[in-house]
């Protein structure tokens, strides 16, 4: 084997994607729409017309998926959630299940 193939074998990476995992809002019997709306907008940069139909999932369907993402982004939209439903004294919750 000559020594530019032996290089060039050892050069070789193999790319590992990261695991990705879906952010859903759960829906409960006190937070009102318009929260919901806000913080789909707020934190997932939604569209009003793109928040407002997560926000009927979730209603309709009990969870609505606001997004998918690697394991640290997902964990902080899960939190934030929880924080601006805390702060606005709702009772909302968000989870994040592996894609």
């Amino acid at each position: 084997m000559s020594s530019s193939t032996k290089h060039d074998l050892d050069s070789e990476v193999l790319l590992k994607y990261p695991k990705k995992y879906k952010v859903f809002i759960l829906n409960d019997d006190y937070t009102t729409m318009d929260f919901v709306v806000d913080v789909l907008i707020s934190i997932f940069h939604k569209s009003y017309e793109e928040a407002e139909a997560i926000m009927l999932e979730v209603h309709k369907k009990d969870k609505g998926l606001c997004g998918i993402y690697t394991h640290e982004i997902a964990e902080t939209k899960v939190a934030q959630v929880l924080n601006k439903a805390q702060e606005s004294g709702h009772p909302l919750k968000a989870t994040m299940e592996e894609e």
